[in-house]
């Protein structure tokens, strides 16, 4: 059986949510699939670093999270970044098998690594990228990755102006129950099912695994329009949900394992990332809002879906209201997006393409961005694999 690996990191839930959902489709089609945790196949404490910085920068100081996101959004900082990954090479290369015919990234520091490991010669198989923001960061782009998937047309955009190669457009990699709602009894029963309340608009606000965010004022501002009961997604930040349960109005729900149920319970998405929720939401055919984004990519990510005419970005109070009474106005729930080729085909098509013959030439970083715009390891770390 042709294996096939998959690369993420467990920095929030976006990045594998995509990897379970990619390996879900690649096994269906007859592939062995093996997913791997960079921040697992890193030195210790660059992974530490990786994961939890994360987190407390958005919790503590989000102005250092869109420094720190901003800096690295330059050439010569993101060649740095690059550059310091080294050290977690060898461990790719150790967990990866012989047999490997492809490997995919949804995560931008193990697109650099495979990228510089792919043009040294050091890795056979071909690299996807595929990304998982709207936004483009520098980090996304490595020279040696010989496709780079992108879920949106401005995506795409952004992309090749970084310089990727092969950029393709192709269907989000959300699980197949994220649809519209049949009819009246679907909604019911969901509302059932999450034990909310079976009348009035609902207004369903999202947050990340993490709880990132200000969740909290979002969910007053909302029961400040009187429009809808705000439903607030806490994932597995506890505090924020105890938080939430002290004040009358919100419904605080903890990690929610069927969200294609959840979504079919509620009336409007808002999120504060861009990421996968933002995917889901919109292939439930709900109407979504920006609201509050989170500091560096949530910003980014903003602007972006609002340039290219996808989701509105609501910049303050006083503009959700009328945000707000338009989305809850909408008649009917249509997937919002527009046929695409499947990225498991993109995958696929490199794996029986012929073997490449070209030579990687070095990383060469594009100008100021547009405005707007060894020996085996005794150890292995822990594989997730699809069956």
């Amino acid at each position: 059986m042709t294996h096939i690996a998959i690369i993420s990191a467990s920095v929030g839930a976006g990045h594998d949510g995509a990897a379970a959902e990619l390996g879900r489709r690649l096994t269906a089609a007859g592939y062995r699939v093996d997913t791997h945790d960079l921040v697992e196949l890193l030195p210790k404490p660059f992974g530490s670093l990786l994961s939890r910085g994360y987190q407390r920068q958005l919790q503590s100081a989000p102005w250092l999270w869109h420094a720190t996101a901003s800096t690295f959004d330059r050439a010569v900082p993101a060649a740095a970044a690059a550059r310091a990954t080294r050290t977690g090479d060898r461990r790719i290369l150790d967990v990866l098998r012989a047999d490997t015919a492809a490997v995919v990234s949804t995560y931008p520091l193990a697109s650099q690594m495979l990228g510089r490991l792919r043009r040294s010669g050091q890795l056979a198989a071909p690299v996807v990228t595929y990304l998982t923001d709207p936004y483009v960061h520098r980090t996304w782009i490595a020279d040696g990755v010989d496709a780079t998937l992108a879920v949106h047309a401005a995506t795409a955009t952004q992309a090749r102006r970084l310089g990727a190669r092969n950029v393709r457009v192709v269907a989000p990699a959300v699980a197949p129950g994220f649809r519209p709602a049949a009819g009246a009894d679907e909604v019911r029963l969901a509302r059932r099912a999450f034990r909310l309340p079976p009348t009035g608009p609902l207004a369903l606000i999202v947050a990340g695994s993490l709880g990132l965010g200000r969740p909290e004022r979002t969910a007053t501002d909302v029961l400040g329009t009187g429009l809808a009961t705000p439903v607030v997604a806490c994932g597995r930040y506890h505090p924020l949900r105890r938080r939430l349960a002290a004040l009358p109005g919100p419904v605080p729900l903890g990690w929610v394992d069927d969200m294609p149920t959840l979504m079919r319970a509620v009336d409007v998405v808002i999120h504060n990332a861009g990421g996968l929720t933002s995917l889901e939401a919109l292939a439930a055919g709900l109407p979504t809002l920006t609201y509050r984004p989170l500091a560096g990519h949530g910003r980014a990510n903003a602007a972006t879906l609002e340039q290219a005419g996808i989701i509105p970005w609501v910049r303050d109070v006083e503009q959700l209201d009328d945000a707000l009474r338009a989305a809850l106005g909408r008649p009917d729930r249509r997937s919002a997006h527009r046929a695409a080729p499947d990225p498991v085909a993109a995958i696929v098509g490199l794996i029986d393409r012929p073997s490449a013959t070209r030579e990687h030439v070095p990383a060469r970083w594009p100008g100021p961005r547009p405005r707007g715009a060894g020996t085996r390891l005794a150890r292995r770390p822990p594989t997730r694999s699809h069956r």
